[in-house]
Parts: C-alpha cells; sequence; structure tokens
C-alpha cells in the first residue's frame, strides 16, 4: 500500500524541478495526478515518464496566472480524476533585482507567478475538497518567505505573502476538514536556483558553492523538497494545519 493509495492530486509547475520531483513520488506513492504547467513538451515529459512507471498521470496545459485557464484546468483536472483530495502549489519564480532596479512588469510577473496563481487554483479547489470530505493544499514558499534575501524584493515580498496566505486559508478551511500548509524549502538544485545564478551573472558552479554554505554544506534536491510535500499531503500529518515546514539544511537555523 502507498502513502497516497486512492488519493487524487493537482500539482501546479509539474514540469520541472520540485514540481515534478512531487508528481513522480506522489505517483509512486499511489496518487492519482493532474500536472498542470505552462511548458508542455515538459509537462507532458513528466506525465509521460509516470505513465511508462504504471503510474496514472494527465497533463493540463494552464498558465496559472490567468483565471480562465485555471478554471478551465480544474475542471478538466476534476473530470479526469473523479474529484480532488490534495492541492499541491509548485509553480514559481524569481527576479534577482532590488526595488530599485525592478521593473514594474516584473514586480506584476513575480507576484502573479508566486501568488495570485495560489489564490485562483485555491478559490478553484477548495470547493472541490469540501465536497469530497476535505483534503489537503500544500502552498511552496520559500526561507526568503520568512527572512530577506539580497537583490530578491518582488520575491521576498510574493513568498511572505504566500507564508500568510496559507494560515488564513488553514482558519478558513479547518472547519472543512481541509488542512492547507506552507513549505518553505532553502536552496535546491532546480533550473529556478541555476538561472538565479544566470541573472547575477556568477559562474553556475561558484553560486552553487555559495549556496551549499549551511549546516549540511549542501543544497537539497528537488526529491528531498517533495519528501516533506509527502508528508504534509498524507495522514502521517493529519493533525497539522496552518504550519510552515522549513526544510533547508539548517541555513536559517542562526537567523
Amino acid at each position: 500500500m502507498g502513502t497516497l493509495d486512492h488519493k487524487r492530486a493537482l500539482i501546479t509547475g509539474a514540469a520541472s524541478g520540485i514540481g515534478a520531483a512531487a508528481a513522480q513520488l506522489f505517483a509512486a506513492e499511489g496518487a492519482a495526478l493532474a500536472l498542470l504547467d505552462r511548458d508542455v513538451a515538459g509537462g507532458r515529459g513528466v506525465a509521460d515518464r509516470i505513465e511508462r512507471d504504471g503510474g496514472r498521470a494527465a497533463f493540463i496545459a494552464c498558465d496559472v496566472t490567468r483565471a480562465a485557464d485555471c478554471a478551465a484546468a480544474v475542471t478538466q483536472a476534476v473530470e479526469r480524476l473523479g474529484g480532488l483530495d490534495i492541492v499541491l502549489h509548485c509553480a514559481g519564480i524569481i527576479v534577482r533585482r532590488s526595488v530599485v532596479d525592478l521593473d514594474e512588469a516584473d514586480w506584476d510577473r513575480v507576484l502573479d507567478v508566486n501568488v495570485k496563481s495560489v489564490y485562483l487554483i485555491s478559490r478553484l479547489t477548495i470547493p472541490v475538497l469540501r465536497s469530497g470530505g476535505g483534503g489537503s493544499i500544500i502552498t511552496v514558499a520559500s526561507g526568503w518567505g520568512l527572512v530577506g534575501g539580497p537583490q530578491a524584493a518582488a520575491y521576498c515580498a510574493s513568498k511572505g505573502a504566500v507564508v500568510l496566505l496559507s494560515k488564513a486559508m488553514a482558519i478558513d478551511c479547518g472547519p472543512d476538514r481541509i488542512r492547507v500548509n506552507c513549505l518553505c524549502p532553502g536552496d535546491t538544485d532546480t533550473p529556478l536556483l541555476r538561472g538565479e545564478a544566470q541573472q547575477l551573472g556568477i559562474a553556475e558552479e561558484s553560486f552553487l558553492a555559495a549556496s551549499a554554505r549551511r549546516p549540511l554544506g549542501r543544497v537539497g534536491t528537488p526529491r528531498e523538497i517533495a519528501q516533506a510535500a509527502l508528508f504534509l499531503a498524507g495522514e502521517a500529518s493529519s493533525y497539522v494545519t496552518g504550519s510552515t515546514l522549513l526544510v533547508d539544511g539548517g541555513g536559517l537555523a542562526g537567523g
């Protein structure tokens, strides 16, 4: 028996990084999946790998910043899976600029992908979870949603918003047996992290080496973050809601 046998999960940002790792792990643990992403080739590739391994996954193209896209995707996910038990918000972007250097379009883009998408998908999926008797919503913020970071004004603002939005949703959703928790990864070896090096004009390996300066002496892997999401999705965390789970190799232990 898998941890998520007979569960149905919707995952945003599922084409790469933490979202793809979570999709593969959730499928291996028995969940049927609806995978949302605007990256069609990447999303279909993840779904195809899961299906080849004997899992069940449907890819649905979706720009999670657009209300119409989200409505169509959630409708399709519910039709394909017959309902939902788990919603995992992995869609995210980062722009490494200070407030002075950040233009309005980039501010809007970061807030739309990182925060508005959580609102748009949650307002559509909470009624589905409620009708099924409850479920688990997992948002993904960041260590920089708990403390500030350099040259990342919009990102820090957006992830801090996700932390408190999650707590507010947990309060509202508790009576419906819907748990809402926020996962805060530290630096994790994903395309997003490597893209930061390019934005800052730093050699990738040097950037990753600097990111590894934490008690465990390394950056995390997408699977390690996915394992934390699996805990929050399953019955092992049945009395956990409104919590923020920091998974960062001890990076903020002294902060």
